[in-house]
């Protein structure tokens, strides 16, 4: 029995193949705009050749109908249909398929994310991408985390490697399993992409505790759970964090750390030479 959900679905596939076919003219994919249209835009037929697939196949698609669809075919008719990233990752969507990774705005943090992360002076901020690799940092994040090393940091590795976040192992433990599911889970969104499989095949050798915790294959939400660490100037500290997408680059992260209440991080913090805190709200 077909759900209510997948009803609509695919009726919501029917009515946005409609609306962007109605919405290319023929001269703009070549074709000759002369003869009688009794609809505006491209006919059916003119898509399936387009996009190498068969006019009855393309009409059971546009007819929200229960058929085999891939990522290539998929990809031909938002090419026809001159789909943007988004409204193609929206056809995926549609089709019960999960779109490929999106290529963002761009691959440069923009000036204005880098205004925020410098803007917060509570404590550490990263923009973070798909795979936890941290792309942009401000003078908090860099200190307290080490990442103003110069080198390539990310957020997954760090966690198993470091010895920040080793430096108390109870709280580490607890913490871990967690850690892991969430970025399986992250992992399931893009099954095609590689790199979530690299990250981790590389963690798997250096780290036996990630790899036990990785052959759980166990799913689940990022946890609202303390991020803490030992520092080797400032001592124990302990942070909530707030992660936002980044609205123009959704596979983007923006993470906000917040000294958690009732421990001694903030004053700690301030022990640090030449850093400016302000007080969290």
């Amino acid at each position: 029995m077909i759900g209510a959900g997948s009803v609509r679905r695919r009726e919501q596939l029917r009515e946005f193949l409609r609306a962007r076919r109605e919405r290319i003219s023929p001269g703009e994919v070549g074709l000759p705009e002369g003869g009688r249209r009794r609809t505006p835009g491209l006919r059916r037929e003119e898509v399936a050749m387009l996009a190498g697939v068969g006019v009855s196949w393309y009409t059971w698609l546009e007819q929200g109908r229960d058929i085999s669809v891939s990522g290539d075919v998929l990809d031909a008719v938002a090419g026809v249909l001159r789909m943007n990233e988004s409204e193609r990752a929206h056809l995926y969507l549609l089709a019960g398929l999960n779109p490929p990774p999106a290529n963002g705005s761009g691959t440069e943090v923009t000036a204005e994310i880098r205004a925020l992360l410098d803007g917060w002076e509570r404590g550490p901020a990263v923009v973070r991408d798909r795979y936890w690799n941290i792309l942009a940092f401000n003078t908090l994040a860099g200190r307290i985390f080490g990442c103003d090393d110069g080198e390539p940091h990310n957020c997954l590795v760090t966690f198993f490697t470091s010895p920040r976040y080793r430096g108390l192992p109870e709280i580490w433990a607890a913490a871990a399993p967690g850690v892991v599911a969430a970025y399986r889970a992250d992992a399931a969104l893009a099954p095609h992409d590689d790199e979530f499989d690299r990250v981790a095949k590389e963690l798997v050798a250096s780290s036996p505790e990630f790899a036990q915790l990785w052959d759980r294959h166990e799913v689940g939400v990022p946890a609202q759970a303390v991020n803490a660490l030992l520092h080797p100037e400032a001592g124990e500290l302990f942070f909530d964090a707030t992660t936002l997408t980044v609205a123009d680059n959704p596979n983007w992260s923006v993470v906000l750390y917040n000294p958690r209440p009732g421990t001694a991080t903030h004053a700690r913090l301030s022990t640090l030479p030449h850093l400016h805190l302000t007080e969290s709200a």
